[in-house]
């Protein structure tokens, strides 16, 4: 899954020749998205072996997806916006059920969903000031996509064995994704209003 949920930066230009609804690549991230209604349902019902599974099985589409588009060169505009959006709608619906059956805490949930408004809010508010659309991810977005992933990859797991080192691996990741979703905030933040100003200083 693309980390921080932003558009991964790319160093080749798109294809314009590809139909995008037909290449490998974009397939893949539509069949992400596809499960995510039957992830849900799995652990909706308790199916969390199942749940696990399908999860697993998200985060390889995940991987062949980017691996796929360059190794075929299939690389499309619309992947390069589909790709974070399926991984965002997938995390963030993971989150909510979670907290919906008292898996996930209050807190990593609420502290996951700001972050991810106050982008959204701030992304609107720079493309309507300067024209800006996208921004490549940092290191900390980086970071804390993975901790969200091994947070939600930790929690299903703890509902097969509650084995000692799933405990601490839940734990540890819980509280990564705290500490990364704040960090990665304020920095995302940090960045944006340096642009801000410094397009503003152009003008």
């Amino acid at each position: 899954m693309t980390p921080a949920g932003q558009p991964a930066a790319t160093h080749e230009e798109p294809n314009p020749r590809l139909n995008p609804l037909r290449s490998a690549p974009n397939l893949l991230t539509l069949t992400r998205i596809c499960l995510a209604p039957f992830l849900v349902a799995a652990i909706l019902d308790g199916r969390f072996g199942l749940s696990f599974g399908l999860f697993v099985a998200a985060g390889l589409t995940d991987a062949l997806d980017g691996t796929m588009a360059r190794v075929l060169k299939q690389r499309s505009m619309l992947g390069h916006y589909l790709d974070p959006v399926a991984d965002k709608l997938l995390l963030s619906t993971l989150f909510l059920v979670l907290l919906h059956k008292g898996l996930m805490p209050v807190t990593v949930t609420v502290l996951v969903f700001g972050r991810d408004v106050g982008i959204l809010l701030v992304s609107a508010l720079l493309y309507a000031a300067v024209g800006r659309r996208e921004f490549r991810p940092s290191i900390f977005g980086k970071a804390n996509t993975l901790a969200q992933i091994g947070a939600v990859t930790a929690v299903l797991l703890y509902q097969l064995t509650t084995a000692y080192w799933v405990a601490v691996c839940r734990t540890v990741a819980l509280d990564a994704t705290v500490v990364l979703t704040v960090v990665s905030g304020l920095h995302y933040a940090w960045v944006a209003s340096r642009r801000t100003g410094a397009s503003t200083a152009a003008k």
